[in-house]
């Protein structure tokens, strides 16, 4: 079983399944416990100049000899590309212990609402009860989801 007490402390921590957690942004403390609490991929979608940015993170996190992906997500401009580049990750390293964070765990709660929907079949209700813990997307992350349930709708019909 996993350790899970020290990671829930974690700003804004949100545990999404058993093998999927996500949050704001880690201390290098706290990729200690992540990395104790039996993860083996960390997944940042803060831009480097996000609040609180680890500038050597990717070397932070391997040097807990976990998997480090970086991808930007510009806050005001969340993309298809970015949400797909985020889909394939996810969806290679399903039998990954996966923690997803940015830097107030803002973007990551729509990607993976999105991811919820797409890839897991969650009903509506079910995978935005984990999405307004954090927030309620504004107008632009708003438009994002529905562009990107758009793109996605026949591979998100169950």
């Amino acid at each position: 079983s996993k350790a899970m007490s020290s990671v829930e402390t974690i700003y804004n921590f949100v545990q999404i399944n058993n093998r999927i957690a996500t949050s704001g942004q880690p201390t290098v403390e706290e990729f200690s416990d992540i990395k104790n609490a039996g993860y083996d991929l960390v997944i940042n979608l803060a831009v480097p100049s996000s609040k609180n940015a680890l500038p050597n993170e990717k070397e932070i996190v391997e040097s807990f000899e976990m998997q480090y992906v970086h991808i930007p997500v510009i806050w005001e401009n969340p993309t298809l590309e970015d949400i797909q580049q985020f889909f394939d990750v996810m969806n290679h390293n399903a039998e990954k212990n996966a923690f997803v964070h940015c830097a107030m765990n803002m973007r990551v709660s729509a990607f993976m609402y999105l991811y919820q929907r797409i890839y897991q079949h969650k009903d509506d209700q079910e995978a935005k009860s984990n999405l307004t813990k954090i927030w309620t997307p504004n107008e632009t992350w708003q438009n994002f989801i529905e562009d990107t349930l758009k793109r996605f709708e026949n591979r998100s019909l169950a």
